[in-house]
């Protein structure tokens, strides 16, 4: 006599039809969790959202525009925080793409400030890339050179020409030591992976928290004239990561790598694609009424450029 399994998989106090279909709530609930699954991977692999919190980049970016990132630009990686409880861990790479080019606007994890080896909160900053690995980078009154060449300014930036003459030194001013201001600036050297430099008591400070950022933890030592490496006396150092140097298109009023240094590739999140919504950020969320009507119309699904 033949055995019958139809009923082994029906779970107990789940009644189906006549036709042995399950009742459409259980489907209904299948296709929600489905779809849950799949925003949750475009998220975490594909695509990111992000909220513009500062004028940095104005005018290409305004404070209010909310942009698409696509995180597949140049890497396919792990995520860097655990989905839903926003907690930030170590990222893996899992395949690269391509290589992040001059100009691009590039969504990154912030690197720190100077002297930091980790930065005390974890930050998303939207910059325009301006130096490459291995670049050398010069500002004169405003005006970026790369290379010796120079390099026009965006078409929606910011520079005001009469504080790009200041001379002036300014302490904040990354590397410390330098008398530098962000206007005239330079020249320095994007350290590239595998270049090596000679380091000295004279210009540890320089690269000293780079160094130690490589390391993830203080590796460099100086007492007098001898400078350890996790304990070990050396003169010279070679990078192990690619880096970016980046600018706010708002130069006048941008805290970028004029200010606490380059951006190692590991950092970039993906490259800033377009507007898909834009108010102004001043109005609070609680005046509907003026929140609505701040709507810019204009720059919605605008290209980023």
């Amino acid at each position: 006599m033949a055995q019958s399994y139809n009923n082994i998989s029906q779970a107990p106090g789940v009644e189906t039809d006549n036709s042995g279909r399950k009742p459409n709530f259980i489907n209904f609930f299948r296709a929600i969790l489905i779809a849950f699954l799949l925003a949750l991977i475009v998220k975490s692999f594909f695509i990111e959202a992000n909220s513009i919190p500062s004028a940095s980049m104005e005018n290409t970016l305004l404070v209010g525009d909310f942009v698409i990132v696509n995180k597949a630009s140049y890497k396919l990686s792990t995520p860097t925080r655990i989905p839903l409880l926003n907690i930030p861990i170590p990222s893996l790479k899992l395949i690269s793409i391509a290589h992040p080019k001059r100009n691009d606007v590039v969504v990154f994890r912030f690197p720190g400030y100077q002297g930091e080896i980790k930065p005390k909160d974890y930050q998303n900053f939207i910059k325009r890339i301006i130096g490459l690995p291995g670049d050398t980078i010069l500002i004169r009154q405003g005006t970026v050179f790369v290379n010796n060449e120079r390099i026009p300014l965006p078409r929606n930036a910011i520079l005001n020409k009469s504080k790009a003459s200041s001379n002036r030194p300014d302490d904040r001013i990354y590397p410390p030591g330098e008398k530098w201001n962000s206007n005239n600036y330079g020249p320095v050297i994007v350290p590239k992976k595998g270049m090596t430099i000679d380091i000295s008591p004279q210009n540890i400070n320089k690269w000293q928290t780079i160094i130690d950022r490589e390391f993830d933890k203080p590796a460099v030592s100086v007492e007098g004239t001898v400078i350890t490496m996790n304990d070990k006396p050396t003169r010279s150092y070679t990078f192990k990561k690619n880096y970016y140097f980046v600018l706010g298109d708002n130069r006048d009023d941008s805290m970028d790598s004029r200010y606490w240094g380059f951006v190692p590739s590991d950092l970039i999140i993906g490259k800033a694609l377009m507007i898909y919504w834009s108010w102004k950020g001043s109005v609070p969320i609680y005046q509907l009424r003026k929140l609505f009507s701040s709507i810019r119309i204009n720059r919605i699904f605008s290209i980023i450029h």
